[in-house]
């Protein structure tokens, strides 16, 4: 059983050869006009990938400068709000004891002027009183002394008792 190989299924020389120098035409006139316009394409096709992923990470690369710049600037704002909430703190707190401290000098000028008024009213009601005293020591007096002058005797006998009393240096 050796095997048969049908002659139709094996191609004859002359086929083999036209079959090869069409192909060697073919490549050149390919080689020729044809590879070199694909090869330049291929290569313009290569570099507009390359360009692509050039501009990509520069793109990317901005992108992550622009981020940290925003979040220098958040830093920055975020710095900014508190010193501006501490400043207002403070203003605050300054301005409570500026009002606390006026109040307390209110408050003593007018006990101080409470005090004045007090005391001035004070003395008017002492002078009112030594003046109403003294005008009532006047009258009891003129009464007891026009009771004691009607009486001569007795009043010689008060002056020489006074007299007495009081010792000559």
């Amino acid at each position: 059983m050796l095997l048969e190989i049908n002659p139709l299924v094996l191609p004859d020389i002359g086929l083999v050869f036209w079959a090869t120098v069409a192909f060697l035409i073919l490549l050149i006139v390919l080689g020729k006009f044809a590879w070199k316009p694909i090869m330049n394409a291929i290569r313009e096709r290569e570099q507009g990938i390359e360009d692509a992923l050039a501009r990509a990470d520069k793109m990317k690369a901005e992108m992550a400068a622009m981020q940290n710049e925003n979040e220098q600037l958040m830093a920055q704002a975020r710095e900014e709000r508190a010193t501006m909430i501490k400043e207002a703190k403070e203003q605050t707190l300054k301005m409570i004891s500026d009002a606390k401290d006026k109040a307390k000098a209110e408050y003593d000028r007018i006990v101080t002027e409470a005090q004045a008024t007090i005391a001035q009213q004070t003395n008017a009601a002492l002078t009112e009183v030594k003046n109403q005293v003294g005008g009532l020591v006047i009258e009891v007096s003129e009464k007891i002394l026009r009771r004691e002058l009607a009486n001569k005797a007795e009043q010689e006998k008060y002056i020489n008792e006074l007299a007495e009393g009081v010792k000559l240096n």
